[in-house]
């Protein structure tokens, strides 16, 4: 996981139009690994801090670890504008989980989050290391933010994915995860690593209108190929005319949780470790 090509303004879109978790992930989350205000929790592939930021609230430290700088630069900018004080930034990937299990200790992680970012990396070896790194009763989360916006079933989504295989001669089969193949298959590989699995999910509906769209859709391009400033309205007008008569596009969201927690039982809030460690911070 490096090197992924979502540098530059790529980021700036992903920060966004990218949409965000809803609270009831966090809830999920927080209350399957028992996660308290004297927990640190890492998130993976953290982008822009559309997980971390929410997750922040509920325990004392969230480190959000990602390759590209660019995207660290927001999500820091966007802790900033929350004035969330209790969140660290580390550029890596999962390659460093090893050496990040190491400075933290093993055993001391609460939770490891990974949303919509899974696919980027190795899970089988990654799973082995950080069923190590985490507290009794800890595990990792890997979340799906439900399916890219050109592989859902509406009718606007197979027009657009037409219009952008036509239009770039792209192949758009990658399901970044979100498929049940995929699924099955990160089940088994935290099954296999140690950690007792249940599934969860989250359904919702979202509407977006073309601008949230073209810019949803523009933050998925790898920066080498997005279309420049003085052609972007040419590229929506073209979108716009692939997808009429609709100028509104629901989409139906699933989230997708596997949550893999280790065979001790998790800490309570009453547990006397759980008393917070961590000074208050801003709302979110």
């Amino acid at each position: 996981m490096s090197g992924l090509g979502f540098g530059g303004e790529v980021a700036e879109l992903y920060a966004r139009f990218r949409r965000g978790y809803p609270p009831a992930v966090v809830d999920i989350v927080a209350g399957h690994f028992g996660l308290t205000r004297a927990d640190v929790v890492v998130d993976l592939g953290c982008g822009t801090g559309q997980l971390p930021l929410p997750i922040s609230q509920r325990v004392g430290a969230v480190i959000g670890v990602d390759p590209e700088p660019d995207m660290l630069t927001q999500a820091r900018r966007a802790a900033e504008e929350h004035a969330a004080r209790n969140l660290l930034w580390v550029l890596g990937s999962d390659r460093n989980m090893p050496a990040l299990g190491r400075v933290l200790g093993q055993g001391t992680v609460g939770a490891v989050t990974i949303g919509q970012a899974l696919h980027w990396m190795q899970p089988e070896s990654l799973f082995g290391v950080l069923v190590d790194v985490v507290r009794p009763g800890g595990g990792v989360a890997v979340i799906t933010n439900g399916t890219p916006l050109w592989l859902q079933d509406s009718r606007w989504s197979v027009a657009l994915r037409e219009f952008l295989q036509t239009s770039f001669g792209w192949k758009l089969d990658a399901t970044c995860g979100t498929d049940d193949a995929s699924q099955a298959r990160y089940r088994r590989q935290l099954t296999d690593a140690g950690f007792e699995v249940v599934e969860r999910h989250i359904d919702y509906e979202g509407v977006l209108d073309l601008d949230s769209l073209v810019g949803g859709l523009l933050s998925a391009f790898p920066v080498e190929e997005l279309p420049p400033p003085e052609r972007r309205h040419e590229f929506a007008a073209r979108v716009a005319s692939a997808l009429a008569p609709e100028t509104r596009f629901t989409e139906h969201v699933r989230v997708s949780m596997l949550l893999g927690r280790t065979t001790a039982p998790a800490r309570s809030a009453a547990d006397p470790r759980a008393v917070s460690r961590a000074s208050p911070t801003g709302s979110y």
